[in-house]
């Protein structure tokens, strides 16, 4: 009798997948890593991705964090990853995330915690400061800002709501590239060709016709193309004065000028500021400097 080959079992992911349901009903999808035992307990940390991304973003720093005794919560807002989507386009507004994010911290217990936002997770994150006050003890604000320009939103909704499929992976990371050539996804000066598939694979999955499409619904974008006006998000900001914040800038960035964050330095007495000059939008907090500065952050709340 021929022996069976061994197969390999595959690596036990680091987080706990967590399923929680918001007020009206939608799916949400959250990685829940456990602290290490022995390192902590520390306070938790809340990771909340841009508008296109998912939880998967935050995997590196997640484990960083979790070795060091905190707990780290990152879901997928609905309509990304392994969230359900929306029935209703209009669902997809930051009042009803901020709705699903309280819910969710609630029903996972999420002690008073820190939040590390980027893009329009830091916006979440300002507006955290307002809704949920006494569960805040800090902020990393990762590449936003309270004054976002129109250009910046009007080039990723555009983005957003094309929702283009490709054939392979090397066609994926090849478009992914042209559209985001300042993104700079690696932890150095200058990006890898791992570093853009690497990406890439955070940015699409292979479908049921066996093409890779978006990790997101296209109708996502649809509140952005109405062009309404943006929101003031400085009093959202000023609500976060009282507690230890560092803001997180690349250098090449369209969305957070170097003009805004110098208002936020002079509106914030405590806060803490990092800007790497080969990022764009946005920086993936991988990188040594962005990883040192959250550590220092978070260390001032043990």
């Amino acid at each position: 009798m021929t022996a069976r080959p061994a197969v390999a079992e595959p690596a036990p992911v680091p987080y706990r997948p967590r399923h929680v349901r918001a007020q009206d009903g939608c799916g949400l999808f959250v990685r829940d890593y456990p602290a290490a035992p022995g390192a902590g307990p520390k306070t938790p940390v809340l990771c909340l991705s841009g508008i296109a991304r998912t939880s998967a973003d935050f995997d590196a720093l997640a484990r960083r964090l979790a070795a060091r005794g905190h707990r780290v919560i990152a879901p997928d807002y609905r309509g990304r990853g392994r969230s359900e989507r929306s029935p209703d386009p209009d669902r997809y507004r930051p009042e009803v995330y901020l709705d699903d994010l309280r819910h969710a911290v609630t029903a996972l217990d999420v002690a008073p915690m820190a939040v590390v936002g980027t893009s329009l997770g830091g916006g979440l994150a300002m507006a955290l400061g307002v809704a949920l006050p006494t569960r805040l003890r800090a902020v990393v604000i990762n590449d936003i800002g309270p004054d976002v320009p129109t250009d910046g939103v009007g080039r990723v909704a555009g983005y957003i709501a094309s929702g283009r499929s490709y054939a392979d992976w090397e066609e994926a990371t090849a478009a992914l590239q042209e559209l985001t050539p300042d993104l700079n996804p690696g932890p150095g000066e200058t990006a890898r060709p791992e570093d853009w598939r690497r990406a890439a694979e955070a940015t699409y999955h292979r479908a049921d016709d066996g093409r890779l499409h978006p990790n997101w619904d296209p109708a996502i974008a649809r509140p952005l193309l109405r062009g309404d006006p943006p929101p003031d998000l400085w009093p959202l900001f000023a609500s976060l004065r009282r507690l230890p914040c560092l803001v997180i800038r690349g250098g090449r960035s369209d969305i957070l000028s170097a003009e805004t964050l110098e208002r936020m330095e002079a509106a914030h007495p405590r806060l803490r500021t990092l800007t790497l000059p080969t990022k764009g939008h946005a920086p993936t907090l991988d990188e040594p400097q962005s990883l040192e500065a959250v550590d220092e952050l978070l260390e001032t709340l043990a």
